[in-house]
């Protein structure tokens, strides 16, 4: 959640990047797709178990990390940075809604689908009405301690909306998005009410808190998880050649995708990391509808050869000047003020 809320804060949207959002979720979805039914058949044809077993073990492999994507590309342009964060956060938002709703649907209809929907919707709803009260309380509360209660109440709508299995992570971002761009958004008439020079200023310490609390989070995440793991797991061979093949299929995948979108290859066809959701949702298959080749050796040597990817693909990019960043900065600048004006 605070991953996803720290990308989204980062992201500058307005009506001219319509088609980059629309190609960046496509590119998102896409892969998704197609590795967890190209891996679901490949393991219901070796193992013979039944294809929603083998699906819901197989959608952890196809979903970017975004706890590690995200921080990986600080370094990068500014428009390499927005697409990795738009990616990963949507691969992450649509593969544990495609996740969740294999784990909690038996049986597979039309009403499914349209109650999925109906929950897409519910929480569009929500959304709208959580984020303006939010915001409405960010820019009313005179009190010192004011983004700690802010929070609380985030992870409180996210913790409902998971409790009636609503799609949470939309929330996250579309909140993000919002609080982030209120300079795109300023003719709105609810808006014009919130944007002020201190509620500017309380906007610039939620994201700084925000990125502490994140940073924290993930640190303690991947301290937990290097000291779990365990050598013979990393180096059992029986799972090498599936983990090796899987991810040589991620990123041969990748390449082809980013190559029909006429996107640079480098470094963004290295930058397709599994991680944190990727865990989550193995440890989240029913013991009843697991498989024993899908292990916990499998699982770890992928997160590891996609991460040795990453860095490989860190190594082949130019990192962006300070001078590019300070002109950047600048740019910024002079447009919220002729926003303002």
């Amino acid at each position: 959640m605070l991953i996803v809320l720290e990308g989204a804060l980062e992201l500058d949207f307005d009506t001219s990047k319509l088609s980059f959002v629309g190609k960046t979720i496509l590119i998102a979805i896409i892969p998704v797709v197609v590795i967890s039914f190209s891996l679901a058949y490949a393991i219901q044809f070796f193992t013979e178990v039944e294809f929603k077993s083998a699906l819901l073990n197989a959608i952890p492999f196809a979903i970017i990390s975004s706890a590690i994507a995200i921080p990986s590309v600080q370094n990068l342009r500014s428009e390499n940075r927005e697409f990795v964060t738009y990616e990963s956060s949507v691969s992450d938002i649509f593969g544990v809604l495609l996740f969740n709703f294999l784990l909690e649907k038996k049986i597979m209809n039309v009403k499914t689908l349209g109650l999925f929907f109906g929950e897409i919707v519910m929480i569009l709803i929500v959304t709208f009405f959580a984020t303006i009260m939010l915001a409405f309380l960010l820019s009313r509360i005179k009190h010192p301690v004011k983004f700690a209660p802010i929070i609380l109440m985030i992870v409180l709508i996210f913790a409902v909306s998971e409790l009636y299995h609503l799609p949470a992570l939309i929330f996250i971002l579309l909140f993000g998005l919002f609080i982030g761009n209120l300079n795109q958004l300023k003719q709105s008439v609810i808006v014009k009410k919130l944007h002020t020079k201190s509620f500017k200023k309380e906007i610039k310490k939620f994201k700084e808190l925000t990125m502490e609390l994140t940073f924290l989070i993930r640190t303690l995440f991947f301290l937990v998880f290097g000291f779990l793991i365990e050598t013979n797991e990393l180096f059992n061979s029986e799972t090498l050649i599936w983990s090796i093949s899987i991810t040589a299929g991620i990123f041969l995948l990748r390449a082809l995708i980013l190559k029909v979108f006429k996107i640079n290859l480098l470094p963004l066809m290295f930058i397709s990391p599994r991680g944190l959701v990727t865990i989550l949702l193995y440890l989240s298959v029913p013991v009843a509808m697991s498989i024993s080749i899908i292990n916990d050796s499998l699982i770890i040597q992928v997160i590891i050869l996609t991460s040795l990817a990453l860095m490989l693909g860190m190594w082949t990019s130019k990192p962006v000047t300070s001078k590019e960043e300070e002109d950047k900065g600048k740019s910024n600048d002079q447009q919220e003020v002729s926003l303002e004006n």
